[in-house]
């Protein structure tokens, strides 16, 4: 029988077959953004191949199936998740502009404020109030309510979070406004409060429910193709999501609580490292694994990760157990681009697995509609700038299209 280990990154997805008695084999193939599930079954059949086996057989021979993806990471981190809906406590729906009341670099008078996951327009306040004691102090006003749900949805909101104060003490309003989206609209995703995160303190409940929201619907629908196109093999039905904090969860649980895998693939390579780390008796590890997208790093002391119950990521807050891992928005296929006060930036924006010339002028127009400098690839994985290879062609600002026809130049100083 097989194991397999499949990791979905933004540019590449990696494979890693077992067999009994043998030796493991690595396959790599390019990711396919629109549907990740499609490059996954492409480098499967590609390994299947190289056993000198059929698709059917090699799924049919196995019986694991660990699967860990940066799926939700890059759509916190580019921002390209679901239009979402807040629904709380009348008079507290700005609290997830207002955060904790400090700036998280508190001396950078520059900061830029974190644009909130969720617009000013789409949160609302429903009367209602649960104590500190978890006594209900006013009903919730259901009227009210139905009236905030179809403005919402007319509005577009593909996704809700509802966050109550004090829900995690009696969650019976939310259960109620649950059952409300549920008989209204089945078919928008949300995210309860009381069960994302059942804990005290309401900013980091509020964020990482929003966060579960956000990212929920294109996780959900990737792991509900994966699915499916794994159906016809039994033996395959509970497939393993990574989890952020090094553990594995089947496709349903990670679906409804996409949030605690918003560092699936990145936790694999820490726990991969640790266990290198253990191998080499080595207590003290950094773990760099840079891909296309994002850039992830990691401390391992005495062969374990460093795990934090809460930690920042994209600039939101996440108030679950992960392995701490510090996410760079920038990796080898990132934008570079220069604002209008001349400076540089690298990413968030990544050219991905599909960097075709039709991509850069793409990029080109939607510069240009932004008032902005046209971007330029930034050199691949473990190259230098100004060092020539197959993976690095400098970009010409005048017209990145023409990129094909210009060779690599060293840099000027």
């Amino acid at each position: 029988m097989y194991k397999i280990g499949i990791d979905v990154g933004g540019t590449f997805t990696d494979f890693v077959v077992a067999g009994e008695g043998g030796q493991p084999r690595f396959f790599k193939t390019q990711s396919t953004p629109d549907d990740p599930s499609v490059g996954v079954m492409a480098g499967l059949q590609e390994a299947a191949t190289a056993y000198g086996l059929s698709l059917e057989q090699l799924l049919g021979d196995t019986d694991l199936v660990i699967h860990g993806s940066t799926v939700a990471t890059n759509t916190l981190v580019e921002r390209k998740g679901a239009k979402v809906g807040l629904i709380t406590t009348d008079g507290f729906r700005d609290l997830l502009e207002m955060r904790e009341g400090l700036k998280e670099d508190r001396y950078n008078l520059r900061m830029t404020p974190v644009e909130p996951l969720a617009a000013r327009y789409l949160r609302v306040g429903v009367p209602e109030r649960i104590r500190a004691n978890g006594l209900v102090e006013r009903p919730l006003d259901e009227a009210v309510l139905v009236e905030n749900l179809e403005y919402l949805v007319q509005e577009g909101a593909e996704a809700l979070a509802v966050c109550f104060l004090f829900s995690y003490l009696n969650p019976a309003h939310e259960r109620q406004v649950g059952e409300n989206i549920q008989s209204r609209f089945p078919d928008v995703y949300t995210s309860l409060s009381h069960e994302v995160i059942p804990q005290i303190k309401e900013f980091d409940r509020l964020s990482t429910t929003v966060i579960n929201s956000y990212v929920g619907p294109v996780f959900s629908r990737y792991l509900s193709r994966l699915g499916e196109r794994f159906a016809a093999y039994p033996q395959l039905k509970d497939v393993l999501i990574m989890q952020s904090n090094g553990g594995v969860a089947p496709i349903d649980d990670s679906s409804r609580m996409a949030v605690r895998a918003i560092l699936s693939g990145p936790a694999g390579g820490a726990s991969a490292a640790a266990y290198i780390g253990q191998l080499l008796d080595e207590r003290k590890v950094i773990a760099f694994d840079m891909g296309g997208t994002s850039t992830d790093i990691s401390l391992i002391e005495n062969g374990v990760p460093h795990i934090a119950n809460e930690k920042f990521e994209a600039g939101w807050k996440i108030a679950a157990p992960m392995i701490d891992i510090h996410t760079l928005g920038a990796g080898g296929g990132s934008i570079a681009r220069v604002d209008e006060g001349g400076i540089l930036h690298v990413g968030p924006d990544s050219a991905g697995a599909d960097p075709r010339a039709g991509v850069l002028r793409q990029r080109w127009r939607q510069s240009h509609r932004d008032g902005r400098k046209p971007g330029v690839g930034v050199p691949g994985r473990g190259q230098l700038p100004g060092r020539p290879g197959p993976t690095s062609t400098p970009l010409p600002l005048s017209n990145p299209c023409r990129a094909r026809s210009h060779a690599p130049q060293p840099l000027q100083r």
